[in-house]
């Protein structure tokens, strides 16, 4: 694991871990100093915007002695990032630098939509010593293929960016493991990384068990051409946040147009309920490299209308995600959290949240 400095603020920064038996090898001392961003508010979901500061700094994470130093060796890590999201952004990054055994490998890719100083001063004085790259996702590329689905959170351009993440990020980026910001990791990044795509385009645990029919509407099934997509493939449904991509593959084969056009489809016929899950499942159900379900505990967040408590699914975790209407740290704020989000909360790093650990 990687080694970091702990701080009194962080005295149960390891509680996961230990809850889902994991192994870590930590070196701790106490001499963290706490940055403060400049100019965040304190609201209740996180946002940030022109007051004083929310989150606590983050500790140094630093590679282990096995770690390697060529270009090669480069992890890289795509997110989006806006103020909505900002807390459960920090809740990740911090989960994978502390479970990873080369943190200083990895490299963040964020997309982002608005021009938001004081969100990206808050990671820079969060995570000092994060190596990240931020590009400028253009919601004119997409804001006129997006149908209305059925929760509004689903709706926003930024959902839809990781369509294009082989356009924003440099070519010489070659693969990219793509995560939500809703999710924790509790596993070493590198395991994820080094997953054989074979000659896939993407990797994702995929669930052959779910009724996969249900993700389309009768207009879709019933139509006498449009179901023969899936002809000489077993379409099952993955989730598309948690995705190893090749990005090579993915511009070679043109894969942002096919989406694009089922989105198209989509504007005239409505095939599909939810956002920009569907056409990923038309383009690339059945066709994708699957992975141990470790790597996506989903759906902790309930379904996307009420979003109710739900249990963890019994084998190895390695990924918690809170997809779903309910996000952790809403629950928790609000005195009422499943208990799933009790898993959350020792990655938050909120200054003023009410289930902070403090001395």
């Amino acid at each position: 694991m990687a080694f970091w400095s702990l701080s009194s603020s962080f005295p149960l920064l390891g509680l996961l871990s230990l809850l889902l038996s994991h192994q870590t090898s930590l070196t701790t001392t106490t001499d963290v100093h706490l940055n403060i961003a400049p100019h965040p508010t304190e609201v209740s979901d996180g946002r940030v915007g022109s007051s004083s500061s929310v989150f606590r700094e983050a500790p140094a994470f630093r590679n282990g002695e096995t770690c390697g130093n060529l270009a090669t060796d480069r992890i890289h890590v795509a997110m989006t990032l806006d103020a909505n999201y900002l807390r459960g952004s920090m809740a990740a990054v911090l989960s994978i630098l502390q479970h990873s055994t080369c943190p200083e490998d990895l490299t963040f890719h964020f997309l982002w939509v608005r021009h938001e100083p004081e969100v990206f001063s808050s990671i820079k004085a969060t995570f000092p010593y994060l190596n990240f790259k931020v590009y400028r996702f253009d919601v004119h590329r997409v804001r006129g293929l997006i149908s209305k689905s059925i929760r509004q959170a689903l709706d926003q351009p930024l959902n839809y960016a990781r369509t294009y993440l082989a356009n924003l990020i440099p070519n010489e980026v070659k693969r990219v493991i793509y995560l939500d910001s809703d999710l924790v990791m509790v596993d070493d990044i590198a395991k994820l990384w080094k997953v054989d795509l074979g000659d896939k385009v993407l990797a994702a645990p995929e669930y052959c068990r779910a009724n996969f029919t249900c993700y389309f509407t009768e207009t879709f099934w019933s139509d006498p051409y449009m179901p023969r997509t899936f002809e000489g493939r077993k379409p099952c449904y993955f989730n598309t946040g948690v995705l190893v991509m090749d990005l090579d593959k993915w511009r070679h084969g043109n894969y942002t147009k096919k989406v694009e056009d089922w989105m198209i489809v989509q504007k005239q016929k409505r095939i599909y309920q939810l956002g920009s899950l569907p056409p990923y499942l038309l383009v690339l159900a059945g066709n994708i490299m699957p992975i141990d379900h470790r790597w996506n505990q989903h759906g902790l967040g309930g379904d996307n209308v009420e979003g109710k408590c739900r249990k963890l699914h019994p084998g190895p975790i390695s990924l918690l995600h809170w997809s779903g209407k309910g996000k952790p740290w809403l629950r928790l704020d609000s005195r009422k959290p499943c208990s799933v989000d009790h898993l959350w909360a020792p990655y938050d790093l909120y200054r003023s949240s009410r289930h902070s650990f403090e001395e």
